[in-house]
């Protein structure tokens, strides 16, 4: 068959055989418009149909000549082998959806649950129902990360609801108006359920932890002495750059409760603090608020401890009484420092074997930091500056000249900036844990400017999980700004896998039975 009736049925064939692939993956996955098989296969029946009439004489002359024989084996070898070809690749379609592996290629690992977060979709011992509350329009962009939880444990169950298609279940379970507009999560387990608005991994995950584990853990600022704001207080201090209020933000994301406590008035730490945090006092305590502190870790509390260079606070004499000594000095690192400033190193060496620090192994950032270092057992460096650092402790030779000089009574590099170690009970009770100390020579790798830089929000949250006993929430969490994606709608991602899969190919084809016919047509083969 030449000329027209060549092309025509060309073409034919093409919008058929589509029709055809597009009509059994329809069977499989729901991604293609019926009209669009429809009419495949409607224009292809035609395109057929006026080939034989225009060329059927030049067919029935084939088909009793030799050649037609030929065509035929060789044109049924070819049928044979493309319907196995689609056998084959439908029944690995078949296995991948039944048993799926997936692999992140992504820069950052981006599209992987940090290990905080697979530990404990891994200790999940109870069924536990995952609940979106979106329009159909808006699940393929939340689908992307709760596809990952579900992908991690076989205890959760997924379900996505239409909160307009359901009003019932939205009164039964009280949801807010407000929050239903913005979209939200709810997490239950027979015991209860709670309600996540914020649709991150971080969220997902403390959402999870909140109900899995009930009761909040309480942490107590000290204040009264010069210390780092920690909430705004109906002022700008919290938010400034030398605040902590992003500090208390992750530990409250990390489901503890935070408050500031005035100890000079009270003269004691409450019964209900599981922690209390000291961060750059820059002025003495009274005798009476060391020895409430004394007793307070003393008899099996935990405490978090923050100390800058040079800050006028007699805190060294409790450290001191624990085998724990504050450098008078500043770490200088020419080499390993942000921006070239040789008083904000880098560390990137950490206790390999200590909870805090084991998981770690990316670099953190101290601007002015003083060496810490302990003698007794029981106490281990956190946290050691680079080789080429030291602790510079002529500081009147420093700034009387501008520089600061490695000399003959420095503390050569790696430096310990940090320590964390157990105090022992005063009452020797045998079947109590001993009180735990983390003791820091900076408080400024902390503040609202630094706590984002490098790995510093880490390692601060590390150690408040290891005070508090919570092992299980030490890790690397996910990095705030995540890699840039394009959110899709339902009706834009059918646009894309139509393209991808059935238009562009098609099209292909077309061009292909075009070129075909124009060579057939010039004489060639």
């Amino acid at each position: 068959m030449t000329g027209w009736p060549a092309l025509l049925g060309g073409l034919g064939l093409v919008a058929v055989l589509f029709g055809l692939l597009s009509a059994g993956i329809a069977l499989f996955q729901p991604v293609t418009d019926l009209s669009w098989i429809g009419w495949n296969l409607a224009i292809g029946v035609l395109l057929l149909a006026a080939s034989l009439l225009f060329g059927f004489d030049t067919v029935r002359q084939r088909i009793q000549s030799g050649e037609a024989r030929r065509v035929g084996r060789y044109g049924s070898s070819a049928v044979v082998s493309a319907v196995s070809w689609i056998l084959i690749l439908g029944m690995l379609g078949f296995l991948a959806q039944r048993r799926s592996l997936r692999f992140d290629w992504s820069e950052g690992d981006v599209n992987t649950l940090t290990e905080q977060t697979a530990d404990l979709l891994g200790r999940l011992d109870a069924d536990t129902e995952v609940t979106a509350f979106f329009a159909r329009s808006e699940i393929p962009a939340v689908a992307a990360l709760l596809d990952l939880y579900d992908y991690q444990s076989d205890r959760l169950a997924i379900r996505y609801v239409d909160p307009n298609a359901a009003p019932l279940l939205v009164e039964e379970l009280a949801l807010e108006p407000e929050a239903l507009a913005r979209g939200l999560v709810r997490i239950s387990q027979a015991s209860g359920g709670m309600v996540v608005t914020d649709l991150t991994e971080s969220g997902l995950t403390n959402g999870l932890l909140k109900l899995t584990r009930g009761l909040e853990k309480k942490i107590y600022f000290i204040r009264g002495h010069g210390e780092r704001a920690i909430e705004s207080l109906g002022t700008e201090e919290g938010e400034a750059a030398e605040g902590m209020s992003r500090a208390v933000d992750a530990l409250r994301n990390e489901t503890y409760q935070v408050e500031s406590l005035d100890l000079s008035t009270r003269g004691e730490i409450p019964q209900d603090a599981e922690a209390v945090v000291v961060s750059g006092p820059t002025r003495p305590f009274f005798e009476h608020e060391l020895a409430a502190l004394r007793a307070y870790a003393e008899e099996g509390g935990a405490l978090f401890i923050l100390v800058d260079p040079r800050a006028n606070t007699n805190l060294g004499d409790l450290l001191e009484g624990w085998g724990v000594y504050l450098g008078d000095d500043v770490v200088v690192d020419p080499v390993q420092a942000i921006f070239n400033q040789a008083t904000v190193p880098m560390a990137a060496e950490y206790a390999p074997d200590h909870p805090i620090t084991q998981s770690l192994r990316q670099a953190t950032v101290y601007p002015m930091v003083r060496s810490v270092d302990a003698t007794q057992e029981g106490w281990e460096a956190l946290v050691l500056t680079g080789p080429s650092s030291w602790a510079e402790r002529d500081l009147a030779g420093w700034q009387a000249s501008g520089r600061a000089e490695f000399g003959d009574g420095d503390l050569d590099g790696p430096v310990p900036i940090a320590v964390a170690g157990s105090v022992s009970r005063i009452d020797q009770a045998e079947n109590r844990s001993p009180g735990r100390v983390v003791v820091f020579g900076d408080s400024d790798f902390v503040s609202n400017e630094f706590i984002e830089a490098q790995y510093n929000r880490d390692i601060f949250l590390n150690s408040a999980n290891w005070l508090l006993g919570d092992i299980d929430q030490i890790s690397i969490r996910p990095r705030l700004s995540r890699a840039s994606r394009f959110e899709m709608n339902a009706d834009q991602f059918r646009a894309i896998v139509s393209l991808s899969l059935f238009v562009l190919p098609e099209g292909i084809a077309v061009a292909g039975v075009l070129a075909w016919w124009l060579r057939r047509g010039r004489g060639g083969r």
